[in-house]
């Protein structure tokens, strides 16, 4: 006898909602990540200074891992902070 799994499996491949092509930022406006590009990179760290991951961000794998060298880069040349503060 077969024992019923809890999970139900989904039948059909269709998605509800049809899903959108992700589309790197710096490989649209054909940029290059630099460190010294404070204003950039800032849009790729949260609130209390985490790195973003690639899902989130929409980056190709080459400019996230470029990415995330600047933001390293930057934070050891004190031009971003390593944690922000709460005020």
């Amino acid at each position: 006898m077969k024992k019923k799994s809890f999970r139900s499996k989904r039948t059909d491949t269709k998605r509800i909602f049809p899903e959108r092509k992700k589309v790197c930022f710096f490989c649209a406006n054909k940029l290059t990540v630099d460190y010294k590009d404070v204003e950039h990179i800032r849009d790729y760290i949260t609130r209390s200074g985490k790195i973003l991951p690639r899902r989130i961000t929409k980056l190709c794998a080459k400019h996230q891992r470029a990415l995330t060298r600047a933001i390293k880069r930057a934070r050891i040349m004190a031009l971003l902070p390593f944690v922000k503060t709460l005020r």
